[in-house]
């Protein structure tokens, strides 16, 4: 049976409201020895606060939503077990939602925890539109945006990002740099503004530097045509192909060209990752035939052989 806060206090000689002061960390006056005495107590006897009565008093949970695309990509993964040690350091809770970047199903997740009690979320979804969460944020809703730079406008909606293009740039340029002038760029259907933006710095930093954009080498709906390739061996699993199954058919496609690329930029690491794979079922060798960049920076990205080159966010910061 669930021991209760009145069996605290008499347990502690103390009255209830004492208990909850301690509880809540009001203990300015309290007398050291009185605030040891009750927190002996609470762990001797395993006393749980009533969650559902204390949202009741405070009309708030100590609990944060958490829509992410999908911790099976490691970066979000990383960054979902990042956000949760720092919410539990503030006593705070978080709830995982995977979104698949679908419009419908993240209002669906915004409608159920605001039912719960939940009014901050973090969202990570980096649609090119969000104007479904606007309903929410009337009603009080805060939302943390996660990697976008348009906003609603609604000081409810705070963004926290960094700058997709100049990553993307980055990545562009040491390839530039290294000597090669037939590059790709790999990805899935841009449907987000982090991807949007990336694409958009590797194609913005080729025509600065005079080199030609072959529009046959910019891989953008690898998920479509992968699907498509992968029937005739598996129906069943063709809908179910990562992010680096995906990249490794792109790099296939692309290296089997008659005028194949010589450095790819892929718009994440595990398409990257993918891609390395491909170029290896080509016959070739990464970094000596094809050189390949990734962003993201996740934790395989070292564990390749050769390690992948990538651009890092800052994920601890963000976090």
């Amino acid at each position: 049976m669930a021991v209760t806060i009145q069996e605290v206090a008499r347990a502690a000689r103390v009255s209830t409201s004492t208990v909850s002061n301690v509880l809540n960390g009001r203990h300015g006056r309290m007398l050291p020895a009185t605030k040891l005495r009750v927190e002996e107590t609470i762990a001797r006897l395993g006393y749980r606060p009533n969650r559902a009565a204390r949202q009741l008093r405070t009309g708030k949970l100590q609990m944060l939503g958490l829509v992410v695309p999908s911790v099976a990509n490691p970066f979000w993964g990383t960054f979902a077990h990042l956000v949760e040690s720092i919410a539990l350091k503030s006593g705070i809770r978080v709830l995982l939602c995977n979104s698949e970047r679908d419009a419908d199903r993240e209002s669906e997740y915004l409608e159920e925890l605001w039912a719960d009690g939940i009014s901050g979320v973090l969202l990570c979804s980096s649609l090119p539109s969000i104007a479904h969460v606007q309903p929410f944020l009337e009603r009080g809703m805060t939302i943390v945006a996660f990697d976008r730079t348009s906003q609603l406008g609604d000081p409810a909606l705070i963004n926290i990002s960094v700058d997709n293009s100049l990553g993307s740039r980055l990545a562009t340029s040491h390839l530039l740099e290294l000597g090669h002038r037939r590059l790709a760029f790999v990805s899935g259907k841009v449907t987000s503004v982090n991807r949007q933006e990336r694409l958009d710095g590797f194609l913005r930093t080729l025509d600065r530097a005079g080199v030609p954009v072959d529009p046959a080498l910019v891989y953008r709906d690898a998920a479509d045509r992968a699907a498509d390739r992968a029937a005739d061996r598996a129906a069943d699993r063709a809908g179910d192909l990562d992010a680096a199954e995906l990249g490794r058919l792109a790099a296939r496609e692309l290296l089997a060209r008659p005028a194949a690329p010589t450095a790819i930029v892929a718009i994440n690491d595990l398409f990257a990752i993918g891609v390395c794979a491909g170029v290896r079922d080509a016959g070739l060798r990464v970094g000596r035939d094809v050189s390949v960049v990734g962003f993201d920076d996740i934790s395989l990205a070292g564990l390749t052989s050769p390690a992948l080159t990538t651009v890092r966010q800052p994920l601890p910061e963000m976090a």
